[in-house]
């Protein structure tokens, strides 16, 4: 399919009343945390019984985003997480309805973020637009460890096989308004820290040849808070978090961030040397809320809590965040 033809930055980015995110999957339960007045955490009992049922997490991303916009909404998933039966049993027990979703977006093609596109998909009818970056059908792609052993990444996109179900593909290295103006798909993020190098394990076959892999379809989501700036939700940020904010601000011409959300993937030896630069370039930016998911990591979640202490919020799913 050919890619979508997009304005010249800045994009338009229509201003909303309210935003909701709800987080349909993320590494991490903790059904003992509290509610605030930015984030409502889901209640499991039934009357003064506590339920046999809860929630699940695993090593995924997914979350439901909502607009408000006066008596308007609008809705949208952003990534489906790891595991193809997930995403769907948490919006069971979290008594989600996602009839009125308008389009499934992906961060990127990486199987923690696609596993339950299929069942999703199936529910919606096909009836949805699928918004994704042109790279997320490249194939195969590795991870090339310092030992020399690889590790293939399944492919769970095939452009065919969408098509076949009646699959509404919308390609785009540019930037997509969805939800009547209100939410922008990021594309394609530009890169321009000195210390976000992407995933130096990443490979990927480019001609018979074994390169690296930039992971070109990373992409993110913006929301414009009306009088209080950009919500910044990111999938796996694999262009680096600091890139994928600053790249938000570009791309819309607004620079206040109110909250950045999402992956910030700072976990592991290849990335932890460069949570200190990450900590002082957001500190920077000065969100009101931070919120780190998925594949943050312990270490860096830890320093978060520390260098945001009023900003900071931990996740767990199921969790709500109602910024307005």
């Amino acid at each position: 399919m050919e890619e979508k033809s997009v304005s010249l930055l800045p994009a338009t980015l229509q201003a909303v009343d309210r935003v909701e995110i709800t987080v349909l999957m993320d590494n991490y339960v903790d059904v003992l945390l509290g509610s605030t007045d930015v984030v409502a955490r889901p209640v499991f009992r039934t009357g003064d019984e506590i339920s046999r049922e809860t929630v699940i997490a695993e090593h995924g991303m997914s979350m439901l985003v909502k607009t408000f916009q006066g008596e308007e909404s609008h809705s949208i998933i952003f990534d489906t997480g790891h595991n193809k039966t997930g995403v769907p049993y948490n919006l069971k027990i979290l008594g989600i309805d996602i009839g009125a979703v308008e389009a499934v977006v992906l961060s990127h093609a990486h199987m923690d973020h696609t596993g339950a596109l299929y069942p999703l998909m199936e529910k919606l009818s096909w009836s949805v637009p699928l918004v994704v970056h042109p790279a997320v059908f490249t194939a195969p792609r590795f991870l090339k460890f310092p030992d020399g052993h690889m590790e293939r990444f399944p492919n769970t996109l095939v452009r065919e096989e969408l098509m076949k179900r009646g699959g509404k593909i919308v390609e785009s290295r540019m930037p997509v308004p969805l939800a009547n103006g209100t939410i922008l798909v990021t594309g394609e993020v530009e890169r321009t820290t000195a210390f976000e190098k992407g995933f130096p394990i990443a490979k990927l076959v480019q001609d018979g040849e074994l390169v690296p892999d930039p992971i070109l379809d990373d992409q993110a989501l913006v929301v414009c808070l009306k009088g209080k700036g950009l919500v910044v939700i990111s999938g796996c940020a694999h262009s680096g978090i600091v890139n994928t904010v600053l790249h938000s601000r570009k791309i819309t011409g607004i620079e206040q961030v109110y909250a950045i959300l999402g992956g910030f993937h700072l976990t592991g030896p290849f990335f932890e040397p460069i949570i200190e630069d990450t900590v002082s370039a957001l500190l920077k930016i000065g969100p009101k809320f931070i919120v780190p998911m998925h594949c943050t990591g312990w270490k860096a979640m830890h320093r978060f809590s520390e260098a945001f202490p009023d900003a900071f919020v931990l996740n767990s799913v199921g969790s709500k965040f109602m910024f307005s």
